[in-house]
């Protein structure tokens, strides 16, 4: 079978880490298995929050060309400071948007243009394949469509005009940021999204698009990542909750601390009960460790490589995650999935506690209830003394493996290819 050339327009892209970038690697790592040959064009970024070189080594040396608007110097990487509260990165955020739209990586789009055509030139490319955020990605990938006269797809890995956490200072802004996407939505082949919840709001704001036009790929997990662990199993006599990721934008561990502290005092039982926060943590959100008395049973691990957080989740008995709204859709669970073990999500109704509901494996709870959040301890935590925790089935995991969703991506990017 005749292999095909996509390029690949992806700002963030290893060795940077944290959950961005998982779900391009991934698609990179498994789309020559299915004839399609990634050229990736990436940035060149020597500062970010988080940096994982672990990644790049998933990547195959053959069938895969990647392509930096500039050079990164692997010695010199430098990890910046996260936000230490989220009234202050709002304000941060809404102070560019007065003048950076759609996004602040709007100053990389020349040099990605200009690379952009240095490989369509140089190269046979057939599909043109952008995913988001930042939304610059997709003008960069409509213009050099246009520029080449070749077919191009978006991929949302979250909602751009409507989502909450984009700030528009005037009326001006937000309409301007929504004819953009109109725009690229009229040009683009093939359309996709990580949940039903984005696909809804795309159809009910754009009537020209059509129901087929949009796919749903979920966010999922890598069955290897989790091979390389088979034997890692959870500390013998100790119940342990592990949070993976960054608490972003309004979601706080403080309600499931209170609670998590409430679960500790009441269970004197001599059996040791640690909260296990594997990531970036906020300075504010680390306060209340010490407000609810729980030095003694939390740790903090900070960042990790992805191997390493993946080892950690296999040994937990119990998986927590939370958010409080349903306007994105958090790669964390998937990789919950992956890990086979009892989730207590802590979410409104919607997509994501729906999902999580259907693995069998969980209990939702709302978000600030603190009371919920504890009896939820309660139960898993006497499931887990009688050994009889939850995990998903093998059947519905199989819908969130990364290489069935490659196969799907692939037979996207050969629609493209033959409008």
């Amino acid at each position: 079978m005749d292999t095909n050339n996509v390029l690949i327009i992806s700002y963030y892209f290893p060795p940077m880490g944290l959950s961005g970038v998982q779900r391009i690697m991934k698609f990179v790592k498994y789309l020559p298995e299915y004839n399609w040959s990634p050229f990736v064009l990436t940035s060149a970024t020597n500062k970010y929050y988080a940096f994982d070189k672990e990644l790049m080594k998933e990547i195959p040396s053959d069938g895969v060309r990647i392509y930096r608007t500039g050079k990164i110097n692997e010695s010199k990487l430098k990890v910046r400071s996260f936000p230490s509260n989220y009234i202050f990165q709002n304000f941060g955020r809404f102070f560019l948007s007065f003048f950076l739209q759609p996004d602040s990586k709007i100053f990389w789009k020349r040099k990605a243009i200009e690379l952009g055509e240095k490989i369509l030139k140089e190269n046979k490319i057939d599909v043109i394949f952008a995913t988001a955020p930042p939304f610059t990605d997709f003008l960069i990938a409509y213009d050099l469509s246009e520029k080449f006269k070749i077919p191009f797809v978006v991929d949302y890995r979250d909602i751009w005009v409507d989502n909450p956490y984009h700030f528009y200072p005037t009326f001006l802004h937000k309409n301007y940021a929504r004819k953009l996407e109109e725009k690229i939505l009229k040009k683009a082949s093939r359309i996709i999204v990580t949940y039903r919840g984005c696909k809804e709001v795309l159809l009910s704001k754009y009537p020209f698009l059509r129901n087929d036009e949009i796919t749903i790929i979920p966010h999922g997990f890598d069955e290897i990542d989790f091979q390389h662990f088979h034997n890692v199993k959870p500390i013998p006599k100790k119940f342990v909750v592990a949070h993976s990721g960054l608490f972003q934008d309004n979601r706080n561990p403080k309600y499931f601390l209170k609670a998590f502290s409430n679960f500790v005092r009441s269970k004197k039982d001599g059996i040791e009960k640690e909260a296990w926060f594997i990531g970036i943590m906020r300075k504010s959100h680390i306060r209340y460790i010490k407000k609810y008395d729980l030095e003694g049973n939390v740790k903090l691990f900070g960042y990790q490589p992805h191997s390493e957080v993946i080892r950690l989740l296999k040994m937990s008995n119990l998986l927590w995650l939370t958010f409080e709204d349903n306007v994105r859709s958090p790669g964390k669970l998937y990789e919950y999935f992956g890990a086979r073990k009892p989730i207590l999500i802590c979410a409104p109704d919607g997509h994501m506690k729906t999902l999580a509901i259907q693995s069998n494996a969980a209990i939702a709870v709302d978000p600030r209830d603190v009371v919920g959040i504890q009896k939820a301890l309660n139960t898993f935590y006497h499931l887990w003394q009688i050994d009889a925790l939850p995990s998903p089935s093998e059947e519905f995991l199989s819908n969130f493996e990364r290489k069935f969703l490659t196969k799907q991506l692939a037979y996207q990017l050969g629609l493209a290819y033959q409008i």
